[in-house]
């Protein structure tokens, strides 16, 4: 059944927003090309049913500027395709910095100087969330932006919309701030995004292999080196706790209790900067352990990707699901759609489990 558009605010309109845009379009211009999506449709609603009705920005190369020309400017580095269409008349608005900029990164994005206060700005974020008649907003602020991130999610419980968050800050596993999504019964699908193919999800699968199998896991790390805003952003360690908490227990969460890791055993992060690999990111992955008659083994891989195209296969679903839970008027953190989509959900669920319950949710079975 066909239900109408999702109308969407993107909080952060940097490589991963462009990438979710510019991947929107190319499926628009390719209409027979399903390659890369996990659900063609939700509840009725194709991803040619999302348009960009509003965004905020710090930038000065973004603020002012017509959204569909924003993702454009640097620093983002997609260029999957020459125009979009997806953003309309849609102007980039100025948002609070707070702490959403870096001291690495400040000189990449040249942060706008603020004259506003964050009082003034948060009126006129609600003015244009009203006036474009925004439902959902998606939040794709960079590593480390508590601040920045609390206040989007208050504006979003003020404004009435669901809340789709993708970093790190964790909202909807943090109970106080559930509460409130549950009062006001809107729908939040969160925390820190799980790509498609990605290093989480790959660690997580092997490990799954491994304690399927009857092995034990003794010793295991994940490092990851990419060359965008995000790596350097991460370049400031004190930005990392929440990062290194949210990919740590997505893959420590499928270990029986009684073989859990100490912290000495297990590293999972962000590891550093090399500018000229852009948008790639690779990751290698370790995994030490003990098999039938303790005999002990270890493998290692190497996973190269998109780290664009890994964010937005999975944000085009978790957005058409926060939209599905608003017309069935479902509030709080979607728990099947959290633990799927995200790293850090309020209930961590094995992958394959979570996939099984997100599609009877959708169906409208469970």
């Amino acid at each position: 059944m066909f239900m109408g558009k999702i109308n969407v605010g993107v909080i952060g309109v940097g490589n991963c927003f462009a990438g979710l845009v510019q991947g929107i379009e190319y499926y628009k211009r390719n209409k027979t090309e399903k390659i890369g999506l996990m659900h063609e449709t939700i509840g009725g609603y194709g991803i040619e049913d999302i348009r960009f009705t509003s965004a905020f920005d710090v930038a000065i190369d973004k603020v002012g500027k017509p959204l569909s020309e924003a993702i454009y400017a640097d620093p983002n580095y997609v260029r999957w395709v020459d125009s979009v269409s997806t953003c309309g008349d849609t102007v980039v608005k100025e948002a609070p910095i707070l702490d959403g900029v870096g001291v690495y990164v400040a000189s990449m994005i040249n942060p706008i100087k603020q004259k506003k206060s964050s009082a003034e700005l948060r009126k006129e974020a609600l003015d244009e969330i009203k006036r474009t008649d925004t439902e959902v907003l998606l939040n794709y602020l960079p590593v480390g932006s508590q601040k920045a991130t609390e206040f989007w999610a208050d504006v979003s419980l003020e404004a009435g919309c669901a809340f789709v968050n993708c970093i790190p800050v964790f909202i909807a596993s943090n109970k106080r701030w559930e509460k409130r999504f549950v009062e006001k019964n809107l729908p939040i699908v969160g925390d820190d995004i799980k790509a498609q193919i990605g290093s989480t999800i790959t660690h997580r699968t092997l490990t799954k292999l491994c304690v399927d199998r009857g092995a034990v896991i003794d010793r295991t790390y994940q490092i990851n080196v990419g060359g965008n805003t995000d790596f350097a952003n991460m370049l400031e360690r004190e930005r990392l706790t929440s990062k290194k908490i949210s990919k740590t227990e997505a893959v420590r969460s499928l270990l029986p209790e009684n073989s859990k890791l100490q912290d000495k055993d297990i590293y999972i992060g962000p590891s550093d900067f090399i500018p000229f690999l852009g948008n790639t990111k690779l990751a290698f992955i370790r995994i030490e352990g003990r098999m039938f008659a303790n005999i002990p083994f270890n493998m290692e891989l190497r996973l190269e990707v998109n780290d664009k195209a890994n964010s937005g296969g999975v944000s085009i679903d978790a957005l058409r699901c926060a939209k599905l839970a608003m017309d069935r008027k479902i509030g709080g953190a979607l728990t099947y759609a959290s633990a799927y989509f995200m790293k850090h959900p309020p209930i961590q669920i094995a992958d394959e489990e979570a996939r099984k319950k997100l599609d009877e949710w959708i169906a409208g079975v469970s």
